[in-house]
C-alpha cells in the first residue's frame, strides 16, 4: 500500500486507540471537583505538612538499597511519580523497570512498523503508541482498583462501625476489616493498622492511606475521622451516615451510566465508522481512494477528519463526564 495509504489507517487507529483508553473510567466517575475541595480541608488540617517529609524519608531509603544504575535510572525526572501510580495500582515492581520496558517496546513497535510500511510517520507513530502501552496498563490497573476499593468501602464502614458499637477501639476496627474483607481494601486498611502499631499517630496512618488510595469515598471517610478526632461526637453515627451517603451516590452514578449509555455510543460510532467506510470503499471501489490518499491535499484533509472526529470524541467524553 501507498504512504498515504498507511498515513489513513495509522491516524484513524490512533483515533480508536485514544477513544478506547479515554473511554477507560471507573463507573463512578472522578469526582474532580470533591477531591479539590477535599484536599483542600485536609491541607487546612496540615496534611501536606506531616506528609512531606515522611515520603521523602522512605524515598530516600528506597534510593539507598538500589546499586548505582538503578538509582540514576530512579532518579530521572517523573519516576517518583510513576513509583506513586505503580504503588496506587497494587503493584510491587519498580519504576525504572516499567521505563526500559516501554523502551525496548518503543524499538520493537518501531521495528514493526517500518517492516509493515516504509513509512517513518507510521514508524513514529508504532513506537509511541508502543512505549505508553505499560504507562496505560498501569494507569487501567490504578483505575480499575480504586474503582474496586470505593465499591467495597460502605461494607467496610458498616464493619468498623458495628465494631465500634460492640465497644471496640477505632484502631481494633482497622483490623478488623483487613481481617474480614477481601483485597485491595483489606490489605490497605492492613497497612494502616501496622501503621498505627509500628509508632504512627492515627492522622498520619490515615494520610498515608490516602496517598496509597486517592478516592473519594476514602477522603470522605478520612475527613470525617479526622474532624471527629479534634471536635468530638459519636463516631459510629458519623460512619453510618457516610457509608449511606456513600450508597446513595454509587446508585446516582449508576443511574447515569445507564442514561449515558446512547452517548458513549455514539462517541464510538464516530470512532469507529471512518475505519469501517475506509475498508469498505477500498472493498469494493479499489480506484476511489488513491486520489485521495496519496495527494498532499487530502493528507491535509486526512488531518483535519481526524482532528476534528478527536474534538468530537473529547466534548462527547466531557459531556458524559460528572464530578459529583
Amino acid at each position: 500500500m501507498s504512504d498515504g495509504t498507511w498515513l489513513f489507517i495509522a491516524l484513524v487507529f490512533l483515533a480508536v486507540f485514544l477513544l478506547s483508553q479515554g473511554m477507560v473510567i471507573p463507573v463512578f466517575g472522578e469526582g474532580a471537583r470533591v477531591r479539590r475541595r477535599l484536599q483542600d480541608r485536609l491541607g487546612e488540617m496540615g496534611s501536606a505538612d506531616e506528609s512531606g517529609p515522611r515520603a521523602s524519608i522512605l524515598r530516600d531509603k528506597y534510593l539507598r538499597e538500589l546499586s548505582p544504575l538503578e538509582r540514576f535510572l530512579e532518579t530521572l525526572p517523573g519516576m517518583e511519580r510513576l513509583g506513586i501510580l505503580i504503588e496506587q495500582a497494587g503493584a510491587t515492581y519498580r519504576s525504572y523497570r516499567v521505563l526500559l520496558l516501554a523502551v525496548v517496546l518503543a524499538v520493537g513497535g518501531a521495528f514493526v512498523g517500518w517492516l509493515l510500511s516504509r513509512s517513518l510517520l507510521l514508524t513514529a507513530i508504532c513506537a509511541v503508541v508502543a512505549f505508553l502501552l505499560p504507562f496505560l496498563k498501569i494507569l487501567q490497573t490504578r483505575a480499575a482498583r480504586i474503582a474496586k476499593f470505593e465499591e467495597q468501602m460502605p461494607e467496610a464502614i458498616d464493619v468498623m462501625k458495628r465494631s465500634l458499637k460492640a465497644g471496640h477501639p477505632f484502631v481494633q476496627s482497622l483490623k478488623f476489616v483487613a481481617d474480614d474483607m477481601d483485597a485491595p481494601i483489606a490489605d490497605e486498611f492492613d497497612k494502616t493498622f501496622s501503621d498505627i502499631n509500628y509508632g504512627s499517630d492515627v492522622k498520619t496512618a490515615l494520610l498515608a492511606l490516602m496517598e496509597r488510595v486517592p478516592s473519594v469515598s476514602l477522603m470522605s471517610f478520612v475527613t470525617a475521622v479526622l474532624v471527629q478526632r479534634e471536635t468530638g461526637g459519636n463516631l459510629a453515627e458519623i460512619l453510618e451516615r457516610i457509608s449511606a451517603v456513600i450508597r446513595g451516590r454509587f446508585k446516582f452514578f449508576r443511574r447515569v451510566k445507564t442514561l449515558s449509555a446512547e452517548g458513549r455510543l455514539s462517541a464510538w460510532i464516530l470512532a469507529l465508522v471512518p475505519l469501517g467506510l475506509f475498508a469498505m470503499i477500498t472493498i469494493t471501489t479499489p480506484d476511489y481512494l488513491p486520489r485521495l490518499v496519496n495527494d498532499p491535499k487530502g493528507h491535509v484533509l486526512i488531518g483535519g477528519a481526524v482532528v476534528l472526529g478527536g474534538i468530537g470524541i473529547f466534548w462527547i467524553r466531557r459531556i458524559l463526564r460528572i464530578d459529583v
